[in-house]
């Protein structure tokens, strides 16, 4: 993925020192069993940490970044300031006004504006009520090893389909479908939560296309590389329901999927990359089974 001149956001705050003790102890183990119970099963990430015996955090001294962790720093700043070009002309060819979330760079936990502790343990995820995307970077690392996908593009694929669940916030999606918890059953629930994140996959997807034709408009060259979008669609893929559950040694079960199957989460994803149209993106409108 190439990244030459691409401006740097100056909407990400960088937050350093913050551990957990679990983050020094726990281990894949702790990172898969939370990673379940959150995305899979709709656990409060802090109710899950709490009862892991593992949801306090540490303020340490904070040490020298080595070369990786300067390398991401500059990388999500890079990409958050790539998302926010694009969807700022996208907003306005639409004839409205994007407004850009924040992005938190932060080292294993730190406090959140409205209350609570994000984890490194919850993965990357976005908060509609600061919108504010928190990322831990190490999750990259965890996406190598564990995950079965990883690459700078898979990164970058990461952090826009944050962005992704922005664009709902904007556009109304996000409130509509938390307004319907407990007044509709939990299958349903989870059902409409499939259709929002598939929906972030999408609008990921949309982000690339224009990313890429904005560059080569500029350089005469694809931002993206050979490789590129498979590294996207391997991290799709190994972020899919069925794919977690399975490796988590659960029963597959799709009454409890609240962010789609591998399948669908790269079938999505593709469709915005392919067409960069924001009205193909309609998972809310179409059967659920045709999703």
């Amino acid at each position: 993925m190439r990244l030459d001149n691409q401006r740097e956001s100056t909407n990400v705050e960088r937050r350093r020192g913050g551990r957990s003790k679990a983050a020094m102890g726990g281990g894949v183990g702790a990172i898969v069993m939370a990673l379940v119970a959150i995305f899979l099963f709709n656990e409060d990430p802090q109710k899950v940490l709490s009862q892991m015996g593992q949801g306090q955090s540490q303020q340490g001294d904070a040490k020298p970044l080595t070369p990786r962790q300067e390398a991401m720093d500059k990388f999500v700043r890079q990409i958050k300031g790539s998302t926010e070009d694009v969807w700022t002309k996208i907003f306005r060819e639409a004839g409205s006004e994007y407004r850009i979330p924040k992005l938190v760079n932060y080292d294993g936990m730190t406090r959140m504006k409205t209350g609570g502790v994000a984890d490194s343990r919850m993965g990357p995820f976005y908060l509609p009520a600061e919108e504010t995307v928190y990322l831990d970077t190490s999750f990259f690392d965890q996406m190598d090893r564990e995950l079965g996908g990883g690459g700078d593009f898979a990164y970058a694929y990461v952090i826009a389909h944050e962005v992704g669940h922005h664009i709902q916030k904007l556009t109304g999606k996000t409130d509509f479908v938390h307004s319907k918890k407990g007044r509709i059953s939990e299958i349903e629930y989870n059902r409409l939560s499939v259709r929002l994140e598939l929906q972030a996959d999408f609008y990921a997807g949309v982000w690339a296309h224009h990313d890429n034709e904005n560059y080569r408009r500029e350089h005469g060259e694809n931002r993206l590389e050979p490789g590129d979008v498979q590294e996207a669609m391997n991290s799709a893929k190994a972020i899919g329901d069925d794919t977690l559950q399975k490796n988590a040694g659960q029963r597959v079960q799709p009454e409890t999927f609240n962010h789609g199957t591998s399948e669908q989460r790269m079938r999505w994803f593709n469709r915005g990359l392919r067409t960069g149209d924001i009205n193909q993106g309609d998972t809310f409108s179409m059967p659920y089974n045709q999703l």
